[in-house]
């Protein structure tokens, strides 16, 4: 299944306006402090992954990320970053490239959870995208009556398809499953960078009525 990314929607929250960092911080609440040039934004190896200040709860994001060229590491070590959805759920980001049957650390991977359907990666060095379709756990006196769940496209190809996740990834920020809660990009040492990342609010539920208005 292939799916025509997104342009800007109407009503889409900018959470990377090209210029600066102003609305972003740390995990521990200083300033970001990754380098952005040229529209576009660049880990800073060694300063630490950034959050958002805006809060989200169900939502459509569109990302756009190039991996780095790096022809002798292999694995893990190879162009890694990661998007934290609400900072708990890590889609990771690998030069994947060629792989014939990517896992669960492979780009596009639910890190730890789910492989994603098929490869999409493009070579390092070009620009990809991931649109995501997310919606938040619902949480009833402390307990989770409906898990969080999302559909994946990277480069116009499903690789995720409305899955439910049993619980929170690897290095999240906290287990508060159904609170609203930041976009993460991860600092893993390599020099992915990102362009583009706006998010569109989703409301948590339609009309109740058949009725036409």
């Amino acid at each position: 299944m292939t799916f025509r990314a997104a342009t800007k929607q109407a009503g889409a929250v900018v959470l990377f306006n090209g210029r600066d960092l102003s609305n972003w911080g740390t995990r521990h609440g200083r300033l970001a402090s990754w380098k952005v040039e040229d529209g576009i934004l660049h880990v800073l190896p060694g300063a630490g992954d950034i959050i958002t200040k805006e809060l989200l709860t169900d939502f459509f994001l569109h990302l756009e990320f190039r991996c780095p060229d790096m022809p002798d590491a292999e694995g893990q070590a190879k162009g890694n970053s990661g998007v934290f959805l609400q900072g708990r759920y890590e889609i990771q980001i690998l030069d994947s490239y060629g792989i014939q049957i990517p896992g669960k650390g492979d780009c596009g991977a639910i890190y730890d959870q789910f492989a994603p359907l098929v490869n999409a990666c493009q070579p390092p060095m070009m620009w990809q995208t991931y649109d995501v379709v997310f919606r938040s756990a619902r949480v009833e006196d402390g307990r989770a009556v409906e898990r969080a769940a999302l559909t994946v496209f990277h480069n116009e190809l499903v690789i995720h398809n409305n899955i439910r996740l049993p619980g929170v990834t690897k290095a999240a920020i906290d287990e508060q499953e159904g609170e609203p809660g930041p976009l993460l990009l991860q600092d893993h040492g390599d020099l992915v960078a990102f362009r583009n990342i706006w998010a569109v609010p989703l409301p948590l539920e339609g009309s109740s009525t058949c009725e036409p208005r």
